[in-house]
């Protein structure tokens, strides 16, 4: 996929190597580089895969390789659990009584 210049995009970038990483950071974070993810507006037309450089919301400039073109957000509060039910329960009978009705 193309991006033209000022299409909202995402770069990605190895801020450090693992060579460069902290020697107070765990072991299994040594091993692995830190990396960036950053969306903004393009600054020059680019392909996925290749460098480009881009304007974030907040002004600042930053260049890594090219991720996406108009990324959509894919987080989650993760999967259900089912004694959050049981405590939201406990606490609104707690702070309404025990007449409180769910419906």
């Amino acid at each position: 996929m193309n991006a033209k210049k000022g299409d909202w995009v995402q770069i990605h970038q190895i801020v450090l190597e693992p060579s460069g990483r902290a020697p107070t950071v765990p072991e299994d974070t040594k091993k692995v580089p830190l990396e960036l993810w950053v969306k903004g507006y393009a600054l020059h037309d680019s392909k996925i895969g290749e460098n480009v450089e881009i304007r974030t919301i907040t002004g600042r400039k930053a260049s890594g390789e090219l991720t996406a073109v108009n990324p959509s957000y894919k987080h989650s509060f993760g999967d259900f659990v089912p004694e959050l039910l049981q405590i939201g329960k406990q606490v609104k009978g707690i702070l309404y009584g025990d007449e409180y009705d769910e419906r």
